[in-house]
């Protein structure tokens, strides 16, 4: 009878975390796809002598939601990333800081999955190379 409590109390503590959890939507798709929205046409504005180009990247349909990236050059440089579309997800919103980042540091869609956001990551440097290659 003194274990029956114990067991009892651990057996329901144990499925808790079971009928709280809550699985991603399924959009039935095991990997990232391109949308049907491809790269926006970039727009182009000039002022004092520097070329602003905002660009869009394609919309990507992941597991985990929709990505998409707005890339922002600076001439020849990026100078800033924001995201469009991004799955509704605390790995997510963690990774997309570092994402961005990264992408300002190394300049290209050449960077590092982020643990934990694999899926997301994989949309956002499909998305970003996009961007990059509509840019030209």
């Amino acid at each position: 009878m003194k274990r029956a409590i114990p067991v009892l109390v651990l057996s329901v503590a144990g499925l808790i975390p079971v009928w709280r959890y809550a699985p991603s939507p399924d959009t039935g798709s095991s990997s990232a796809t391109e949308a049907a929205a491809p790269a926006s046409t970039p727009s182009v504005s000039s002022s004092g002598g520097t070329t602003t180009t905002v660009v869009s990247g394609s919309a990507l349909d992941t597991e985990k939601g929709p990505v998409q990236v707005e890339v922002t050059f600076d001439g020849d440089k990026i100078a800033s990333v924001r995201m469009l579309q991004q799955p509704n997800h605390p790995q997510t919103r963690a990774a997309v800081p570092k994402l961005i980042a990264e992408t300002l540091q190394a300049q290209s869609a050449d960077i590092d999955t982020v643990s934990g956001a694999t899926i997301t990551s994989g949309g956002y440097k499909k998305s970003l190379q996009a961007a990059i290659d509509a840019k030209g």
